[in-house]
């Protein structure tokens, strides 16, 4: 037989866990801390947002000569609305990356769309926001605001329904 199959290889296959021995792991990052670093540094840049760094006077004086050039004839009332509707913007869309960074990690390196993923991380981002707002108690120049935090859940949510339309129009749901 080996004389009429010269290209036959007389040794057996190796067993796996010999093959495995040999083979060096994809990554040496494990794989849930992959889906989850985007999260958690973000969870830390809400975290320092909601510093003396981040109140209303400091990005007032940001935010003043920026709109006073775009608007020279704008008025402090009018600037002080702007400033409102600004900083709430910024919790609407910081918590908007937030869930869609949460929900990275949920969904892990698993495919396709699951209420499970969603609602779980809609519930860590409303938590956060709750424990942001506890934190922000602390902070001589912040003050808590159960609105806030209902405005960052909004944002969170806002995300949630967008991602739900992205898989249920635009992409294939597969189960795992």
């Amino acid at each position: 037989m080996s004389g009429s199959e010269p290209w036959r290889n007389p040794r057996p296959a190796p067993p796996l866990g010999e093959l495995r021995a040999r083979v060096l792991p994809q990554s040496m990052i494990p794989g849930w801390l992959r889906a989850w670093w985007p999260a958690i540094l973000w969870g830390v840049v809400i975290f320092f947002a909601s510093t003396d760094s981040f109140s209303s006077a400091h990005t007032g004086v940001v935010l003043w000569p920026i709109l006073h050039w775009l608007f020279p004839s704008m008025t402090e009332d009018q600037f002080e609305l702007m400033h409102l509707y600004a900083r709430k913007s910024a919790h609407i869309t910081e918590y908007f990356i937030f869930y869609l960074l949460l929900f990275r990690g949920m969904r892990g390196d698993r495919k396709g769309w699951y209420w499970t993923w969603a609602f779980g991380a809609w519930f860590i981002a409303a938590a956060y926001s709750a424990l942001d707002e506890i934190h922000q108690s602390f902070v001589a120049s912040r003050t808590a605001s159960p609105i806030d935090s209902l405005i960052d859940s909004t944002g969170a949510f806002l995300a949630l329904i967008v991602v739900f339309l992205f898989y249920r129009y635009f992409r294939r749901t597969t189960r795992a």
